[in-house]
Protein backbone atom coordinates (compact mmCIF):
# COMPACT_ATOMS: atom_id res chain seq x y z
CA UNK A 1 0.00 0.00 0.00
CA UNK A 2 1.55 3.53 -1.25
CA UNK A 3 1.31 6.53 0.95
CA UNK A 4 -1.61 7.82 -1.17
CA UNK A 5 -3.97 5.05 -0.21
CA UNK A 6 -2.97 5.45 3.48
CA UNK A 7 -4.05 9.17 3.09
CA UNK A 8 -6.69 8.40 1.06
CA UNK A 9 -7.97 5.54 3.79
CA UNK A 10 -7.97 8.43 6.54
CA UNK A 11 -8.75 11.75 4.94
CA UNK A 12 -10.35 10.75 1.39
CA UNK A 13 -13.88 12.09 2.96
CA UNK A 14 -12.77 15.13 3.55
CA UNK A 15 -14.22 16.84 0.51
CA UNK A 16 -18.16 15.55 1.86
CA UNK A 17 -16.94 16.02 5.35
CA UNK A 18 -19.99 17.93 6.16
CA UNK A 19 -22.35 15.81 4.42
CA UNK A 20 -20.73 12.86 6.39
CA UNK A 21 -21.12 14.08 9.71
CA UNK A 22 -24.43 15.21 8.90
CA UNK A 23 -25.50 11.52 8.64
CA UNK A 24 -23.51 10.14 11.61
CA UNK A 25 -25.18 12.23 14.23
CA UNK A 26 -26.09 9.36 16.18
CA UNK A 27 -22.75 7.92 16.56
CA UNK A 28 -21.61 11.22 17.95
CA UNK A 29 -24.16 11.25 20.94
CA UNK A 30 -23.40 7.47 21.51
CA UNK A 31 -19.96 7.75 21.62
CA UNK A 32 -20.47 11.37 24.07
CA UNK A 33 -23.04 9.03 26.40
CA UNK A 34 -20.46 5.70 26.09
CA UNK A 35 -17.62 8.32 27.21
CA UNK A 36 -19.17 9.38 29.60
CA UNK A 37 -20.59 6.64 31.30
CA UNK A 38 -17.33 4.55 31.01
CA UNK A 39 -15.11 6.98 32.29
CA UNK A 40 -17.12 7.25 35.60
CA UNK A 41 -17.13 3.42 36.01
CA UNK A 42 -13.64 3.27 34.99
CA UNK A 43 -12.84 5.07 38.29
CA UNK A 44 -14.66 1.74 40.71
CA UNK A 45 -12.78 -0.79 37.74
CA UNK A 46 -9.63 0.89 39.01
CA UNK A 47 -10.22 0.65 42.63
CA UNK A 48 -11.27 -2.40 42.71
CA UNK A 49 -8.91 -3.72 40.35
CA UNK A 50 -11.05 -4.73 38.28
CA UNK A 51 -9.55 -4.19 34.72
CA UNK A 52 -8.92 -7.75 34.13
CA UNK A 53 -12.88 -8.25 34.54
CA UNK A 54 -13.46 -5.80 31.90
CA UNK A 55 -11.63 -8.01 29.64
CA UNK A 56 -13.78 -10.96 30.83
CA UNK A 57 -16.73 -9.57 30.40
CA UNK A 58 -16.49 -8.25 26.81
CA UNK A 59 -15.11 -11.67 25.86
CA UNK A 60 -18.74 -13.29 27.11
CA UNK A 61 -20.73 -10.67 25.52
CA UNK A 62 -18.80 -10.82 22.56
CA UNK A 63 -19.81 -14.41 22.34
CA UNK A 64 -23.92 -13.16 23.22
CA UNK A 65 -23.76 -11.36 20.08
CA UNK A 66 -22.34 -13.32 17.99
CA UNK A 67 -25.13 -15.82 19.23
CA UNK A 68 -27.83 -13.19 18.29
CA UNK A 69 -26.04 -12.78 15.24
CA UNK A 70 -26.00 -16.48 14.16
CA UNK A 71 -30.14 -17.12 14.74
CA UNK A 72 -31.03 -13.37 13.58
CA UNK A 73 -31.73 -11.48 16.63
CA UNK A 74 -31.03 -8.53 18.26
CA UNK A 75 -27.18 -8.48 18.73
CA UNK A 76 -27.14 -5.48 21.28
CA UNK A 77 -29.72 -7.79 23.57
CA UNK A 78 -27.97 -11.28 22.81
CA UNK A 79 -24.50 -8.76 23.83
CA UNK A 80 -26.45 -7.52 26.95
CA UNK A 81 -27.36 -11.21 28.01
CA UNK A 82 -23.65 -12.29 27.42
CA UNK A 83 -22.14 -9.99 29.93
CA UNK A 84 -24.84 -9.58 32.57
CA UNK A 85 -24.27 -13.90 32.60
CA UNK A 86 -19.94 -13.29 32.76
CA UNK A 87 -20.90 -10.38 35.36
CA UNK A 88 -22.96 -12.10 37.47
CA UNK A 89 -20.33 -15.23 37.74
CA UNK A 90 -17.48 -12.63 38.75
CA UNK A 91 -19.50 -11.16 40.94
CA UNK A 92 -20.97 -14.15 42.94
CA UNK A 93 -17.76 -16.59 42.91
CA UNK A 94 -15.09 -14.33 42.90
CA UNK A 95 -15.60 -12.48 45.99
CA UNK A 96 -11.66 -12.39 46.85
CA UNK A 97 -9.59 -11.05 44.46
CA UNK A 98 -7.37 -14.67 43.52
CA UNK A 99 -10.58 -16.45 43.05
CA UNK A 100 -11.93 -13.69 40.99
CA UNK A 101 -8.88 -13.80 38.45
CA UNK A 102 -8.98 -17.24 38.13
CA UNK A 103 -12.93 -16.91 37.15
CA UNK A 104 -11.93 -14.81 34.58
CA UNK A 105 -9.18 -16.28 33.00
CA UNK A 106 -11.66 -19.32 32.46
CA UNK A 107 -14.44 -17.20 31.36
CA UNK A 108 -12.55 -15.54 28.63
CA UNK A 109 -10.96 -18.23 26.33
CA UNK A 110 -14.71 -20.20 26.84
CA UNK A 111 -16.39 -16.97 25.81
CA UNK A 112 -14.09 -15.84 23.06
CA UNK A 113 -14.46 -20.00 21.21
CA UNK A 114 -17.53 -19.57 22.04
CA UNK A 115 -17.79 -16.86 19.79
CA UNK A 116 -15.45 -17.62 17.09
CA UNK A 117 -17.79 -20.68 16.73
CA UNK A 118 -20.86 -18.52 16.24
CA UNK A 119 -18.95 -16.60 13.90
CA UNK A 120 -17.94 -19.27 11.64
CA UNK A 121 -21.43 -20.74 11.50
CA UNK A 122 -22.29 -17.69 10.57
CA UNK A 123 -23.18 -16.99 6.64
CA UNK A 124 -24.54 -13.50 6.13
CA UNK A 125 -22.09 -10.29 5.62
CA UNK A 126 -18.22 -10.55 6.87
CA UNK A 127 -18.82 -7.12 8.17
CA UNK A 128 -21.17 -7.87 10.45
CA UNK A 129 -18.17 -10.43 12.22
CA UNK A 130 -15.94 -7.91 11.80
CA UNK A 131 -17.66 -5.26 13.60
CA UNK A 132 -18.44 -7.43 16.75
CA UNK A 133 -14.42 -7.38 17.29
CA UNK A 134 -13.87 -3.72 16.58
CA UNK A 135 -17.31 -1.96 16.96
CA UNK A 136 -19.33 -0.33 14.08
CA UNK A 137 -20.39 3.25 16.29
CA UNK A 138 -20.43 4.91 12.71
CA UNK A 139 -23.51 3.23 11.64
CA UNK A 140 -25.49 3.44 15.00
CA UNK A 141 -29.32 3.38 14.33
CA UNK A 142 -32.03 5.19 16.47
CA UNK A 143 -33.27 2.46 17.44
CA UNK A 144 -29.60 1.51 18.96
CA UNK A 145 -29.61 4.93 19.99
CA UNK A 146 -32.37 4.63 22.01
CA UNK A 147 -31.09 1.36 23.54
CA UNK A 148 -28.17 2.94 24.31
CA UNK A 149 -29.71 6.08 26.11
CA UNK A 150 -31.65 4.00 28.51
CA UNK A 151 -29.26 1.75 29.58
CA UNK A 152 -26.62 4.72 29.99
CA UNK A 153 -29.31 6.20 32.13
CA UNK A 154 -30.01 2.98 34.27
CA UNK A 155 -26.01 2.89 34.81
CA UNK A 156 -25.79 6.28 35.92
CA UNK A 157 -28.77 6.25 38.18
CA UNK A 158 -27.83 3.16 40.05
CA UNK A 159 -24.12 5.04 40.35
CA UNK A 160 -25.13 7.36 41.95
CA UNK A 161 -27.53 6.03 44.11
CA UNK A 162 -24.66 3.27 45.37
CA UNK A 163 -22.44 5.98 45.26
CA UNK A 164 -20.63 6.15 48.54
CA UNK A 165 -21.10 2.84 49.94
CA UNK A 166 -19.84 1.78 46.56
CA UNK A 167 -16.60 3.95 47.32
CA UNK A 168 -16.15 2.89 50.76
CA UNK A 169 -16.13 -0.87 49.83
CA UNK A 170 -13.63 -0.06 46.86
CA UNK A 171 -11.50 1.76 48.91
CA UNK A 172 -11.38 0.00 52.38
CA UNK A 173 -13.74 -3.19 51.90
CA UNK A 174 -12.80 -4.81 55.59
CA UNK A 175 -13.85 -1.24 57.32
CA UNK A 176 -17.06 -1.21 55.26
CA UNK A 177 -17.86 -4.72 56.05
CA UNK A 178 -17.41 -3.77 59.97
CA UNK A 179 -19.56 -1.02 59.76
CA UNK A 180 -22.60 -2.56 58.26
CA UNK A 181 -22.44 -2.08 54.74
CA UNK A 182 -23.79 -4.71 52.30
CA UNK A 183 -20.34 -5.41 50.16
CA UNK A 184 -21.77 -8.81 48.47
CA UNK A 185 -24.73 -7.19 47.47
CA UNK A 186 -22.59 -3.66 46.11
CA UNK A 187 -20.46 -5.82 44.31
CA UNK A 188 -22.91 -7.81 42.62
CA UNK A 189 -24.87 -4.27 41.73
CA UNK A 190 -21.59 -3.12 40.45
CA UNK A 191 -20.71 -6.22 38.39
CA UNK A 192 -24.32 -6.01 36.89
CA UNK A 193 -23.55 -2.55 36.17
CA UNK A 194 -20.37 -2.91 34.27
CA UNK A 195 -22.07 -5.69 32.55
CA UNK A 196 -24.59 -3.49 31.13
CA UNK A 197 -21.74 -0.53 30.06
CA UNK A 198 -19.59 -3.01 28.74
CA UNK A 199 -22.00 -4.87 26.79
CA UNK A 200 -23.14 -1.56 24.74
CA UNK A 201 -18.93 -0.70 24.50
CA UNK A 202 -18.45 -3.99 22.85
CA UNK A 203 -21.41 -2.93 20.09
CA UNK A 204 -20.10 0.31 20.24
CA UNK A 205 -15.92 -0.32 20.16
CA UNK A 206 -16.17 -4.27 19.82
CA UNK A 207 -14.88 -6.70 22.29
CA UNK A 208 -11.46 -6.38 21.55
CA UNK A 209 -10.53 -2.77 22.35
CA UNK A 210 -13.30 -2.17 24.73
CA UNK A 211 -10.72 -1.23 27.60
CA UNK A 212 -9.94 2.14 25.95
CA UNK A 213 -13.02 3.29 27.15
CA UNK A 214 -13.61 1.61 30.40
CA UNK A 215 -10.28 1.62 32.14
CA UNK A 216 -7.79 4.03 30.33
CA UNK A 217 -9.62 7.71 30.62
CA UNK A 218 -9.96 6.55 34.19
CA UNK A 219 -6.35 5.33 34.54
CA UNK A 220 -5.14 9.02 33.09
CA UNK A 221 -7.16 10.90 35.27
CA UNK A 222 -5.73 9.38 38.49
CA UNK A 223 -2.17 10.83 37.50
CA UNK A 224 -3.12 14.40 37.58
CA UNK A 225 -6.31 14.31 39.38
CA UNK A 226 -7.42 13.74 43.03
CA UNK A 227 -10.53 13.96 45.67
CA UNK A 228 -13.62 12.01 45.48
CA UNK A 229 -15.27 14.38 42.53
CA UNK A 230 -12.41 15.68 40.15
CA UNK A 231 -10.93 12.22 39.43
CA UNK A 232 -14.83 10.41 37.72
CA UNK A 233 -15.18 14.08 36.25
CA UNK A 234 -12.00 14.44 34.17
CA UNK A 235 -12.69 10.60 33.41
CA UNK A 236 -15.66 11.28 31.83
CA UNK A 237 -14.24 14.29 30.34
CA UNK A 238 -11.49 12.16 28.54
CA UNK A 239 -13.74 9.40 27.96
CA UNK A 240 -16.03 11.72 25.80
CA UNK A 241 -12.98 13.40 23.57
CA UNK A 242 -11.59 10.04 22.95
CA UNK A 243 -15.31 8.47 21.58
CA UNK A 244 -16.51 11.93 19.69
CA UNK A 245 -12.69 12.88 18.79
CA UNK A 246 -12.07 9.65 17.61
CA UNK A 247 -15.80 9.33 15.95
CA UNK A 248 -14.67 12.83 13.95
CA UNK A 249 -11.13 11.40 12.91
CA UNK A 250 -12.99 8.37 11.79
CA UNK A 251 -15.78 9.58 8.98
CA UNK A 252 -13.02 11.81 7.20
CA UNK A 253 -11.82 8.11 5.99
CA UNK A 254 -12.60 5.07 5.44
CA UNK A 255 -11.00 3.47 8.32
CA UNK A 256 -12.42 1.80 11.44
CA UNK A 257 -13.10 3.75 14.26
CA UNK A 258 -11.73 1.93 16.87
CA UNK A 259 -8.41 2.52 16.08
CA UNK A 260 -8.68 6.66 16.26
CA UNK A 261 -10.14 5.85 19.75
CA UNK A 262 -7.88 4.19 21.07
CA UNK A 263 -4.89 6.13 19.95
CA UNK A 264 -6.63 9.29 21.36
CA UNK A 265 -7.52 7.76 24.70
CA UNK A 266 -3.66 6.17 24.83
CA UNK A 267 -2.18 9.95 24.18
CA UNK A 268 -4.11 11.11 26.91
CA UNK A 269 -2.73 9.05 29.25
CA UNK A 270 0.63 9.28 27.89
CA UNK A 271 0.08 12.97 28.73
CA UNK A 272 -1.44 12.37 31.93
CA UNK A 273 1.39 10.42 32.93
CA UNK A 274 3.91 12.93 31.98
CA UNK A 275 2.17 15.47 33.79
CA UNK A 276 2.12 13.72 37.01
CA UNK A 277 5.57 12.38 36.66
CA UNK A 278 6.52 15.83 36.25
CA UNK A 279 4.52 16.89 39.23
CA UNK A 280 5.67 14.56 41.68
CA UNK A 281 9.43 15.26 41.31
CA UNK A 282 8.57 19.13 41.76
CA UNK A 283 6.59 17.74 45.17
CA UNK A 284 9.51 15.75 46.50
CA UNK A 285 12.10 18.43 45.64
CA UNK A 286 9.94 20.95 47.41
CA UNK A 287 10.00 18.43 50.50
CA UNK A 288 13.60 17.84 49.97
CA UNK A 289 13.90 21.90 50.60
CA UNK A 290 11.68 22.34 53.73
CA UNK A 291 13.33 19.60 55.35
CA UNK A 292 17.05 20.72 54.87
CA UNK A 293 16.74 23.77 56.56
CA UNK A 294 15.05 21.60 59.68
CA UNK A 295 17.68 19.39 59.38
CA UNK A 296 20.78 22.07 59.66
CA UNK A 297 18.69 23.56 63.20
CA UNK A 298 18.65 20.46 64.61
CA UNK A 299 22.66 20.42 63.26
Amino acid sequence: MSWDDIGDAMFGGLPVYGEILALVQNSVWAGAILGLVGGLIGVFVLQRDMAFAVHGISELSFAGAAAALLIGADVVSGSIVGSLIAAALIGWLGSRARDRNSIIGVLMPFGLGLGILFLALYDGRSANRFSLLTGQIVSVQSAQLTWLIVIAGVVLVALLLIWRPLRFDSLDPQSAAARGVPTVGISLVFMLLLGLTVAVAVHIIGALLVMALLVTPAAAAVRVAHGPIAVPLLAATFGVVSAVGGILLAVAGTLPVSPYITTISFAIYLVCRIIGARRGRVQRADAAHRTQPMASARG
